[in-house]
This record gives C-alpha cells, structure tokens and sequence, in this order.
C-alpha cells in the first residue's frame, strides 16, 4: 500500500499556509503536527483531512486508501501503520479495528483516530516496537453515510442511510428536531393515565408509576417528532425508514428479518459490510480484531449465538486471558455475548462481526463497547442490557446527577407548541449525547487506555524468527544447509484451534534459492515446516500437562551441490506470522 498524494487541502494547506511546519523523520517534508481532537464530533471531510496531514507527516509508516464506497457513494478509507523500512505491511502479523459501523456512535471513530494519532506520534518503546514488526489496519468510519446524517440533525439511526425493509415511511410518531435545536428528546404530556410521574427528589426525572399509584400528576411521553397520518387518537411510533443493522449483515449465522431484524437480504448484501469482508479476507495477516462501538464500558468475545462449551477448550482459556488484559489496560470487563449481553433471554444475536471473524477465519475477535453513564455514577453491580429495562428511581438520580456535572446530556423540561398535539413540554435525556456517546467532556479520558489493549493485541501475535541458517561442508562441492525456525510469539501461528479445524490458516512454507548451476540433491525448492506453538499454554510449571518441549521451533535441510563461495537464500513465510529472509555464502 502507497501512501496516498493529493494537493494540499483542509488541514495540510491551513498549516502550511500558516507556516507551521516540521522535519517528518528521516525524510524533511513541509508537514504540519496534527494530533487527534476531542473537542468535537469527526465530519467525513475533517476525518480525511487528518488521513491527509499524517499521510504527509509519516510517508514511511502510514497510508490509506479505499477499499469500497457506501450506500451513497462516499469512499470507506482504511489505514494502514507499520514501518515499511523494516518490511512491507502484509509480511508482517496485524490488528484490525473498525469503528463506527452504528451511525450515532461517534466514539469509535476519536478512538480509531486516537490509536493511529498513538501509532504515530508516541515515542514509547513498545510502541516503536510493535510498529517495527507488525502491522495496524484501521477503518477509522465504517458508516460516513449515517455518521453524516447523525451529524447533521441528530435524529437516531442505527446504521445505514438505505431504506430497509420498506422503500415508505409507515404511519405514526417519527422522531425528529421539532423545534430546531439541533437534539432530539422527547415530549411529556399530563395525562391521568400516563405511565410516568415526577421523582419526588428531582421533578426532571420521570420514573415508573407504581402499580396502585393513583395520587399526583402523571406523564405520557413520547419520543420528540411529527405524526403522518395521524387519527386524532392514537399515535404509533413509527419505525426507522432506515431499517438496517450493518453488525447483523456477517456471514456467519446470518438469518432473516423476521429472525433478526436489520440483517438485510442476504450475508454482505451492505456495500459498507461487503467492503470490510473483502478487506479483512484480503489481508492473511490479520491475527486479532476488534471492532469499536458504544455503549456499555465492557468488552465483548464471540459467541453471540452459542456457549462457552462450543469453544475448543485451549481458545476459551486465550480468550479469558486476553479479556483479564483488556480489563486490566482499560477498566473495562471482559464478557461473553452469549453469557451476559443478550437484548432478550430467549433471543440470541445472529450476523455478527465477532462470530465471523473467529469461527470463519479463526482470529481472536472483541467488540469494546465504550462510555459507561452507570460507572460514572459510581454503580457496579448491574446487568449491561436489564438494567437499562429496568433500575430504581436511586439509579436514575444517580445518573441524572452525573449528567449534570458534566454540563451535557440532560435537558430540563420546558414549553413547546406542537403542530398537532398542541401544548407539551421538551426535554429529558438527550440520548445521543450522553448514553450513545460521553460528553466531550470526558471523551478523552474514555478512549486513551483503548490503543494499549490494540498495542497488546499486536504483540501477542505469533512473530516467525529465523534462529539459525548454517551450512556444512559433507563433500567436495555438496553442503548441508539447516534452517532452524522459531515462533517468537505468545500465540501459536495458526493462532487459534479453531483456524485449524476451518482449514482457514497455512503452513509454513520455506523457499531455497540456489544459484545458477547449483542443484538441490536433497529436499524440495519449496518445503513445508508446519505450524509452531507459542506461550499461551504455559501459564504455571508444575502443571503436569503443561507442554514442556521445544513446541515453537522446528528447522529444514537440504542438501545443496554447489562451488564454495556461492550464495544461497530462503524465504520463511507464514501469512499469520510474517515473513523473514535469509542468506548465507557456501
């Protein structure tokens, strides 16, 4: 991959302009210091003008390019960061993270940004280290047509802009910007038989009207819209036009609208998901995945739609472990989606990214779902879908109070005129603001941890090393040539049991390169060296089944009739483990 060269423009022609310029490494280019922004929500075109400034700023570890064009043809940019100096980008293990394919989770995209911004900039050690040898693909917005829509009026979508499953809007309430303040809330009414009244403590807050509860004033509420087609009486609430969830359109365990709704017409029907499976399956590399979205402050593992007892047993234990890590990095725990997110209990999440990325391709797949309003409240035990069903009125003032002090997310009631239902009052939670995504003020400090558990993600990747490459004279013009390799790596290079039973991971391959008039005598041009094991399994000594042999290391020979003085070289290369060459003079 090239980096991409366009004119200046946006943020690159601003600084220049400006003068403020600065030596890029070891190549001197006029290029500007751009750092991720936190002060505000990414637009499409402030997203490629900060791919623009780092392709500028680092033409030796970052690029991107296209890799397909969403529903209203807008390009789905991915970036890709490693030191090409030390090697090309698909020879070396990678991560790759997608953000943003739900339209209003804004989060993802400042994190994706944040992790490149990481990449690119810091000077730490490790950091250096994992950008040396190995390989970061990052799709910074999977959805620019529902992100920009979001944007631009605030109105809730799920994912895409296309209409899906009806090409017409249905009757009923539609939420949208009834009074032009660029939020929508939602619209209380009195009414003796509304299901809602004022918390005794906070007028703001509405919770539950008890069961026998017959004293005081009462409350519909109604999500802030316009009603088509309305009979005076009753009011629908209408369903999105844009019926459609990117994150159930997978290959894997892909059902129908009337099993899973949003999942479209068939696996990949989606130009946004189409282009991300074609990526994804394009790139061998790819060892772990993950996929950021919000809300919930938890990170989430296969399976959706099956237990933890479907799992081979050594990829439930890397699983576990990694998830103890991402928690002890970030704060977050570590759950299965099965087990503990379910949105129903007898209801399961078919067309998943997750459960195609480790059961298709066999990679260690996570979703992080950032901002958690509950912890920032102070509470701890709850359940990540119930609780939002149902909590106390305790809860509820917990977190109004949060929202408070942070100044954003929650609006206090007051007047409007409806166009039909006459007089109401606007107001309470603003949902996009502060449950889909955290007040600005505290984006920052959301997403920061999130690069070290990608950083660690990198570096538990299987590494292919040469340890050795030798030759012995056995006869006048024959020699032994011995390779011995190693796996460098915590996990094995197939990475997990599951890519071995899906057939979905190669080999080493090794290639012997002679010179001309030189002859293999023994062994083949091309041999295969298996697969190595890695660390993963050796977590305590005297476990008794703990493997104790030389399970990450294996070498070829040949016999190679050649003069003295002569070269001969070998490739090594395992599509997940990288690749390595070598070279040695006879």
């Amino acid at each position: 991959t090239r980096p991409r060269t366009r004119p200046p423009s946006g943020i690159l022609a601003s600084a220049i302009r400006a003068g403020g310029l600065r030596s890029c490494g070891q190549v001197r280019l006029a290029c500007p210091l751009v750092r991720v922004r936190f002060d505000r929500f990414y637009t499409y075109a402030a997203l490629i003008e900060t791919l623009e400034a780092w392709a500028a700023e680092f033409p030796a570890t970052f690029s991107y390019e296209p890799i397909g064009k969403s529903y209203e043809g807008r390009d789905i940019w991915l970036c890709t960061v490693t030191n090409t100096e030390s090697g090309p980008a698909e020879e070396k293990p990678a991560v790759f993270v997608h953000a943003q394919i739900h339209a209003m989770e804004f989060t993802g995209t400042t994190a994706a940004l944040h992790l490149l911004d990481h990449l690119l900039h810091s000077d730490d050690e490790r950091v250096r280290h994992a950008v040396d040898t190995r390989t970061f693909y990052v799709v910074p917005r999977v959805n620019p047509d529902g992100a920009e829509a979001g944007l631009a009026d605030g109105r809730f979508r799920r994912s895409s802009v296309r209409p899906y499953p009806r090409d017409e809007p249905e009757d009923g309430l539609h939420r949208e910007d009834v009074d032009g303040d660029g939020r929508v809330l939602f619209m209380r009414m009195k009414d003796p038989n509304g299901s809602w009244k004022p918390h005794p403590d906070d007028q703001r807050a509405l919770i539950a009207r008890r069961p026998d509860d017959v004293e005081g004033d009462f409350y519909r509420v109604l999500p802030e819209g316009t009603i088509v087609n309305w009979d005076g009486v009753t009011i629908p609430i209408a369903r999105p036009l844009e019926g459609l969830d990117l994150n159930r359109n997978w290959p894997a365990d892909w059902a129908p609208e009337a099993e899973q709704q949003g999942a479209g017409p068939f696996p990949t029907s989606e130009p946004e998901v189409r282009a991300l499976v074609e990526a994804i399956v394009a790139r061998k590399n790819i060892t772990s995945y993950v996929g950021y979205h919000t809300f919930s402050g938890v990170h989430l593992r296969p399976w959706s739609g099956h237990p933890d007892d479907d799992f081979p047993v050594p990829d439930l234990r890397a699983f576990t472990i990694i998830g103890e890590e991402a928690t002890r990095l970030t704060g977050y725990p570590s759950i299965s989606i099965f087990h503990d997110f379910k949105y129903h209990p007898k209801m399961v999440i078919k067309g998943g990214d997750v459960d195609w990325i480790y059961d298709h391709l066999g990679a260690y797949a996570w979703v992080t779902e950032f901002w958690s309003p509950q912890r920032a409240a102070g509470l701890s035990e709850y359940h990540f879908i119930d609780w939002i069903r149902e909590h106390s009125p305790e809860d509820e003032l917990a977190v109004l109070k949060v929202a408070d002090e942070l100044g954003e997310g929650y609006v206090g009631w007051y007047p409007f005129e409806h166009p039909q239902l006459g007089p109401v009052e606007l107001g309470g939670w603003d949902l996009v603001r502060f449950w889909f995504n955290p007040p600005l003020s505290r984006l920052e400090e959301e997403v920061k941890p999130h690069a070290d558990f990608a950083l660690f993600l990198a570096l538990i990747s299987p590494l292919l090393q040469i340890r050795s490459f030798e030759a012995e004279p056995i006869a006048t013009g024959a020699f032994r040539l011995r390779l011995v390799l190693e796996n460098a790596g915590w996990l094995p290079t197939n990475v997990t049991e599951k890519a071995l039973e899906r057939k979905a991971v190669r080999p080493i391959e090794v290639d012997l390169e002679v010179p001309e008039g030189a002859r293999i005598a023994t062994g083949k041009a091309r041999e295969e060296a298996g697969q190595l094991g890695g660390r993963v399994e050796r977590r305590q000594v005297v476990w008794w089944n703990t493997d104790h042999s030389t399970a990450e290391r294996t070498f070829v020979e040949w016999v190679v009739e050649a003069s003295a003085g002569e070269r001969v070289s070998v490739v090594a290369r395992h599509e997940r483990a990288g690749t390595i060459r070598a070279e040695l003079v006879l």
